[in-house]
């Protein structure tokens, strides 16, 4: 079974920064990356970076691309591990935030339907 295991939310004001860590446990996957989704009340959710193995190459959504910073190692599909720095939060980044890690490359790296493992998801408030 795999288990991915989020941490690092929390309260913050405006402005400020939060850093959110995921880590894979359990049995050895084959994965062609790991990204953050977050959703908020009422609406459905929503891609927010994402990292490939192959070469590194990292997608941000628009809303966070020059704010957050996503960064990520995967060892030989035994250590899977994926941060997201969060810089100049706004209230509008308030959300669940989830980690995920994709399984399914025939899909788009920001549609979600490709990540076939996620975490219980941590939450992130941002005050005004």
């Amino acid at each position: 079974q795999v288990q991915l295991v989020e941490s690092g939310g929390g309260l913050v004001q405006a402005g400020g920064s939060l850093r959110l860590s995921c880590a894979a446990s359990g049995r050895t996957f084959s994965s062609d990356a790991m990204g953050w989704f977050r959703q908020a009340p009422g609406k459905e959710r929503e891609f927010v970076a994402a990292i490939r193995w192959g070469g590194f190459t990292i997608y941000y959504s628009a809303s966070v691309k020059g704010r957050f910073t996503i960064s990520g190692n995967n060892v030989k599909n035994t250590e899977n591990t994926v941060t997201l720095q969060m810089n100049s939060l706004k209230p509008e980044d308030t959300a669940v935030y989830y980690c995920a890690a994709r399984t399914l490359v025939s899909t788009s790296v920001y549609d979600p339907a490709g990540y076939s493992y996620w975490g219980q998801g941590t939450q992130v408030t941002v005050s005004s």
